[in-house]
């Protein structure tokens, strides 16, 4: 039987829930912890599935020709030198993006029918009804519009927010005013009631939201991110969320994770803290992609679409 090593830097209980999954859907192959594989074995196997891989253990594997990450978030390992020259297969599983669509309008209603403002009324024993603004009267500006995006704005436009969104390349979404390029950007910002962040982490995007970019948002307008924290400047952020040029910010993504205990973000009065929760993998769907993916390259070679290095994602 063929086996095929699992490296994970990540919990018990998650890695367990891999294996166990995989091999469910695999029973002609064994996926087995990548430290159950000897020198020889871990020599000869040509696959990989990873998921926050450690590069000492990956520096035992020398003849992977390509790896299946089971996140689809890859910035980390398109750094590592150990994976310069092999193909990342980053997970791309439609039950992810539907996942991070009910997220971006759970929680853009959040903001939209004042939760947060009510939640501090009600800590302060205040009965008062806020104004209701319809959701057509809110722009929703969406930063990203790959598939993550496309299904967040997919899910805004149902309910009848506007919508506008930006990326580095043109593209055309039906009901969406589409901005490309970071010339572009500041006009997308301008419109902003609510800004939702879905970008992955490049060079490129790593502190795009800066202290001059956070400005040309609306007074009053708040954020989603969703992406990863360092898209964001933190302390720009915070200097905003301090002088009241922004309303709230609901975070799920940081510099650190987990986020530190002396982390001014856990008690600001204007910040949703959540533990990264906005689009977990669901194992069982992400698993037959992987089985897919697997089967395919068994039976003739061919290697899924991989990460474009130079882009980062």
């Amino acid at each position: 039987m063929r086996s095929i090593p699992l490296i994970a830097n990540i919990e018990s209980d998650e890695r367990d829930a891999w294996l166990t999954q995989l091999n469910t859907v695999l029973p002609d192959t064994e996926v087995r912890p990548s430290e159950q594989f000897n020198t020889d074995q871990a020599a000869n196997a040509d696959v990989a599935i990873v998921a926050n891989p450690s590069p000492d253990e990956l520096r035992r594997f020398t003849g992977l020709r390509w790896v299946q990450s089971v996140w689809a978030g890859v910035e980390k390992m398109v750094k590592m030198p150990e994976l310069a020259e092999i193909p990342i297969v980053r997970m791309e599983d439609p039950e992810l993006a539907r996942t991070m669509g009910e997220a971006v309008l759970a929680w853009t209603l959040y903001l939209h029918r004042d939760m947060p403002e009510y939640a501090r009324q009600q800590k302060e024993k205040i009965w008062q009804q806020r104004p209701y603004t319809p959701p057509d009267e809110c722009e929703v500006g969406v930063l990203g519009s790959g598939k993550l995006g496309r299904a967040a704005i997919e899910a805004l436009l149902t309910c009848g927010f506007r919508v506008s969104a930006w990326s580095r390349s043109e593209q055309q979404i039906d009901g969406v005013d589409h901005y490309a390029g970071l010339e572009r950007l500041p006009a997308l910002l301008a419109r902003c009631d609510i800004l939702v962040s879905l970008l992955p982490l490049t060079a490129d995007t790593e502190h795009l939201m800066d202290i001059q970019r956070l400005a040309l948002l609306k007074p009053q307008a708040a954020i989603i991110n969703f992406a990863r924290g360092a898209i964001f400047d933190e302390q720009a952020l915070l200097r905003q969320l301090d002088q009241g040029a922004l309303r709230h910010a609901v975070l799920d993504v940081f510099s650190t994770e987990p986020l530190p205990p002396d982390n001014p973000f856990w008690h600001h009065p204007a910040v949703t803290v959540l533990p990264h929760i906005s689009a977990p993998t669901n194992v069982k769907t992400a698993s037959l992609i992987v089985r897919d993916n697997l089967q395919a390259y068994q039976k003739d070679g061919t290697i899924p679409p991989a990460v474009n290095y130079r882009r980062g994602y």
